[in-house]
């Protein structure tokens, strides 16, 4: 009697139009393929709902994953996101060809691989949506710089010069509306009519770009994290909402060097072989990981060693007081500040410009030492025996009487001192 095969893994190669599934066992031997169409969406919910519940189905980390593991997730099924690349160097370290089935094929395998080396983060609805907003504003500022400099160039191939800091400032447009409305100026009517359209655009953009910024800045005054992200020196209302938005949650970077290495900051060594005098040689930052992280760690280091006396300690100490290495010295400043937000996020706590000492340090030592003179905690009392002089003896031989004396915070008395308490001692004893 034939024993009925259980499901145990699902592999999804989602592309544009369509998407192949691969069903395996617990053993890694094919169920069942299929092909599902993207054009119908209520079919491909139906299809995905007759899938038993609860089955992990691994995705690749494409472009159009997140809505897939959407729909997953709404009917049911475990969503997995794996790495392309790492995917992409088993796929060639085992010398199998690229086909849609054997990716599906593969995705599925992946699933009795331990440890999963081969997954990464899934992000949540809500951080995409983060994410989305935040790439909608960097467009439109790359729109923006180059309108600019079209501007500039229209201006420059026509001759005309101008003496302005800003020339997109107030005095500056003042200046463009002059150049285009005026017959002062010799620009013929194309090149004015290029203007007009160029600065047309440019309004429209930076007002779309302004409507987001109000967005930004409403969004990181109503989350705790963002709004102590912004106690960084640097971290200004847009960078802050960067960071929360690629980030996504803490709890996924056991430390801060993983967060680092995800912000491409941290360094990474390429040595091979016996040990070399001078500079060291293969050190590099990481090449894999969110590069609008590394932007935003190093556009807030510019800052921050104007404003912060200790990142630019550390800015200094890197590029030998800002004379050789500038952009070595950025990053190195870039890390320090990303390992810090790290704790911030971590602990939940605002920045401070000195750090707290660690638990057993001689600065904390000192700290509890200072705080207890302040507190002016008396010392334990002191006390000694004395012997009390017996009937008949001289009381001046005698140094020892029967009692308690206490010496307050004093340090003990030598023989003279005993010998002045003891005739004390005594004479209130008569």
């Amino acid at each position: 009697m034939k024993k009925e095969k259980v499901l145990a893994s699902i592999g999804l190669d989602c592309h544009r139009n369509f998407s192949t599934a691969c069903g395996c066992d617990a053993t890694m031997n094919v169920i069942w393929r299929r092909r599902l169409s993207h054009s119908n969406r209520e079919a491909l919910r139906k299809e995905l709902g007759s899938w038993p519940r609860g089955t992990p189905v691994i995705l690749e980390g494409t472009f159009g994953w997140g809505w897939m593991s959407d729909e997953l997730r709404l009917a049911g099924l475990d969503p997995h996101l794996s790495s392309g690349r790492k995917v992409a160097g088993w796929r060639k370290a085992r010398g199998m060809a690229k086909t849609n089935k054997r990716d599906a094929t593969l995705l599925a395998e992946l699933w009795g691989q331990s440890p999963r080396w081969w997954e990464v983060w899934c992000a949540p609805p809500e951080v995409r949506d983060l994410r989305e907003l935040l790439r909608v504003r960097m467009s439109l500022v790359q729109i923006q710089t180059r309108l600019k400099n079209q501007i500039h160039a229209t201006l420059h191939r026509h001759g005309l010069w101008h003496d302005l800091s800003d020339l997109f400032g107030r005095q500056g447009r003042r200046w463009l509306s002059a150049v285009v409305d005026g017959e002062d100026f010799p620009l013929r009517e194309a090149a004015r009519q290029t203007l007009a359209n160029h600065l047309g655009l440019l309004d429209e953009v930076r007002r779309r770009i302004a409507v987001l910024t109000r967005q930004f800045r409403s969004t990181v005054r109503q989350d705790p994290t963002a709004r102590r992200l912004t106690t960084l020196p640097g971290v200004s209302t847009i960078l802050g909402y960067t960071i929360l938005a690629e980030v996504g949650t803490i709890e996924r970077f056991p430390s801060g060097r993983e967060l680092s290495s995800y912000s491409l900051l941290a360094p990474i060594c390429n040595d091979s072989g016996d040990e070399q005098e001078g500079d060291p040689v293969g050190r590099y930052v990481g090449k894999v990981g969110r590069r609008t992280l590394k932007w935003a760690w190093i556009q807030a280091a510019h800052s921050a060693i104007r404003k912060s006396p200790r990142m630019k300690d550390v800015f200094e100490r890197y590029t030998g007081g800002g004379k050789h290495d500038r952009n070595r010295g950025f990053i190195a400043v870039g890390h320090q500040l990303c390992l810090i937000g790290y704790v911030l996020w971590k602990k939940q706590i605002n920045y401070q410009e000195t750090p707290p000492p660690r638990p057993g340090s001689e600065r904390r030592r000192q700290k509890e030492a200072e705080a207890l003179k302040k507190k002016r905690i008396p010392r334990p009392m002191r006390t000694m025996n004395i012997q009390q002089e017996k009937p008949g003896e001289d009381p001046d031989k005698n140094h020892q009487v029967d009692g308690l004396l206490s010496f307050g915070n004093g340090p003990a008395p030598n023989r003279y001192g005993r010998e002045c308490l003891a005739k004390e001692i005594r004479q209130t004893n008569v």
